[in-house]
């Protein structure tokens, strides 16, 4: 990677490790469900400027059920009760290392020696932060944030069964997530009416002002719309190894926003299980690809 491309993979990693903290200041006095519908509905309307992927209507519904409406409303949910920001973008790293144990099951795709070592390092870390988490962190927030992280794992693995995110294309993956946007909305309204109720969500259309819609566009223009842009952009001039493990930096600058902005500090735990857990991700994602015909694509990294 040259200077250039250096700068704007940070830039990318930077804005995907902020966007927990806006997430949290967007989403105060809003159910969080009903936060992830209103979200989504601006992520769909580029469905007009985006083409459409090439993969089934099958692999669009099944990605935006898992790596959006799965994903988000999970996560959203982990943060209204209480995790901190910089602690949800590290569990979500959880991602990688489950999406290679399912893929192993599921597709088959035995992983290379390095790949299991990364599995062992993300889940010593996981046990790590969940058994050392500090007084902040309930314990329901961070099996939500876990659970968002394996929706997420499993939306790779549907991905990777259809071959939607193969391509090394700029609008490859952006088209996937936006298409597949169309997918969340309303199921996410249906449910937060259902699990957040009536009332909370008239109180949540009412309180939606200024800091909501700066948060809400942040997350579905700046963070995906134009992280996923750079970043597929990055993987169509470089190899992926060399653009990937940039999204490392993410949940290190989500911690460092939420100790600055919200004086938010992990415990010494959580910061040595991140550690072990961002090690595991960094080997599971520089090693081998898995020995199949195909080489296994790159995931959409975490855009919070």
């Amino acid at each position: 990677m040259n200077r250039r491309d250096m700068m704007l993979a940070a830039m990318v990693a930077s804005l995907w490790g902020l966007n927990f903290v806006v997430i949290e200041w967007g989403m105060r006095g809003i159910p969080p469900l009903l936060f992830v519908a209103i979200r989504f509905v601006i992520v769909a309307a580029f469905v007009v400027i985006v083409p459409r992927p090439t993969a089934s209507w099958r692999t669009i519904v099944g990605v935006g059920v898992f790596m959006s409406l799965g994903q988000f409303g999970l996560l959203y949910t982990s943060l209204a009760l209480g995790l901190q920001p910089g602690l949800a973008a590290l569990l979500l790293q959880a991602q990688a290392v489950l999406t290679i144990v399912i893929a192993a099951g599921v597709l088959r795709e035995r992983p290379t020696g390095a790949q299991v070592v990364g599995v062992g390092l993300g889940v010593v870390g996981l046990a790590v932060v969940a058994v050392g988490r500090g007084g902040d962190a309930p314990v329901l927030a961070v099996l939500l944030a876990l659970a968002a992280a394996l929706s997420w794992a499993i939306g790779n693995v549907i991905s990777r069964r259809a071959g939607a995110v193969g391509g090394r294309g700029r609008l490859g993956a952006l088209s996937l997530t936006v298409w597949s946007a169309l997918v969340v909305p309303v199921p996410a309204l249906v449910l937060s009416l259902v699990v957040e109720g009536p009332e909370q969500v008239a109180a949540g259309l009412g309180a939606f002002g200024g800091e909501a819609l700066l948060s809400t566009l942040y997350t579905a223009g700046l963070c995906t719309l134009v992280g996923y842009a750079v970043f597929n952009g990055l993987l169509a001039r470089n190899r992926s190894a060399a653009v990937v493990p940039w999204v490392l930096l993410a949940p290190v600058v989500a911690m460092v926003a939420a100790a600055v902005l919200l004086g938010q500090i992990p415990a010494p735990a959580e910061i040595v299980g991140g550690l072990v857990l961002v090690a595991g991700v960094l080997v599971t994602t520089v090693a081998p690809r898995v020995r199949v015909s195909a080489p296994v694509p790159v995931m959409a990294p975490p855009v919070g």
